[in-house]
């Protein structure tokens, strides 16, 4: 059994980005020897996330965060006292991880899929976690 486990780093430019994470965590998946098995990518960040989603229109990603802040508005009337209680609430609802099952040394993502890291309270510096078990 194989167990690995790395860091990405992720630079976000914007308040708010969906930054394609696929080659990287590819390349991990790759470079740990698993030919079969299950990756796991987290975001150890509350006000950011981890998403599968389509990748060959792009207008996918304008659509989702012009969707989120419609749905969890920026200058809502929010009781934390930072500024960023919409990055939080955007993030519970996008989630923290991602599961994707590897084959043949490859992540099995469908046709359209790819993995993004989501940013709500940027721009930061962000970790990934990308975490390869398997055999």
């Amino acid at each position: 059994m194989i167990d690995r486990l790395e860091s990405l780093s992720i630079r976000t430019s914007a308040r708010e980005e969906i930054v394609n994470i696929t080659e990287q965590v590819q390349r991990v998946t790759g470079a740990s020897g698993v030919r079969s098995g299950m990756v796991w990518v987290y975001s150890p960040h509350t006000t950011s996330g981890i998403t599968i989603q389509e990748n060959a229109d792009p207008d996918v990603r304008v659509d989702l965060l012009g969707h989120l802040a419609e749905l969890v508005p920026r200058k809502a009337s929010f009781r934390h006292a930072e500024g960023n209680s919409d990055a939080h609430i955007k993030s519970a609802l996008v989630g923290a991880s991602q599961a994707v099952p590897i084959a043949d040394a490859r992540l099995l993502l469908g046709t359209w899929q790819a993995i993004f890291f989501c940013e709500f309270d940027g721009p930061r510096s962000r970790r990934v976690m990308v975490k390869v078990l398997g055999t």
